[in-house]
């Protein structure tokens, strides 16, 4: 049985020297708990804030209230000042912030039950991801962590060493 993508994502870490912090937000820590499942997994992860309110988001990890207001929470936008943030708070390498819609509430006009953004920041690198889940509440945080985690193990792939 192969790795599974939290291992796989420590092992490229290990690999390159390189560190991560979390920005989490509708996931409420779950990225987090699977990359600390893995032993050793305290040589390459400084740590993560699960911002869940915007007041957090803002105070903890530098959202500016402009992005929160004209944009909102789960918003591209939002999701790649998390991550900036986190980034800085930490004094990481990279970053990745999720934030995102996981229900069964909080739809809005445009932004329905499932959706979620990912954001990864590094030095030389920004990449978003947008997706929009079909399942209940704990079906969409498992699917949000798990796009997270191999939205940084395709950059990891790619990372100069």
């Amino acid at each position: 049985m192969g790795k599974n993508l939290e291992e796989q994502v420590g092992d490229l870490l290990v690999q390159k020297g390189l560190t991560l912090a979390l920005a989490e937000s509708c996931t409420g820590g779950l990225v987090g708990h699977r990359l600390t499942n893995v032993p050793g997994s305290s040589r390459y992860f400084m740590g993560g804030v699960i911002a869940y309110d915007n007041g957090a988001k803002a105070r903890v990890l530098g959202v500016s209230s402009s992005t929160l207001y004209k944009h909102g929470a789960v918003s591209a936008e939002t999701a790649r000042e998390m991550a900036q943030g986190a980034r800085r708070l930490f004094g990481t390498d990279i970053a990745v912030s999720v934030t995102g819609i996981a229900g069964p509430g909080g739809s809005a006009p445009g932004k329905p039950v499932g959706l979620t953004y990912i954001h990864l920041s590094a030095h030389e690198a920004e990449w978003s991801e947008r997706h929009i889940w079909q399942g209940d509440r704990e079906a969409n945080k498992a699917q949000s962590a798990e796009a997270a985690l191999d939205l940084l193990r395709r950059y990891l792939e790619r990372a100069p060493t």
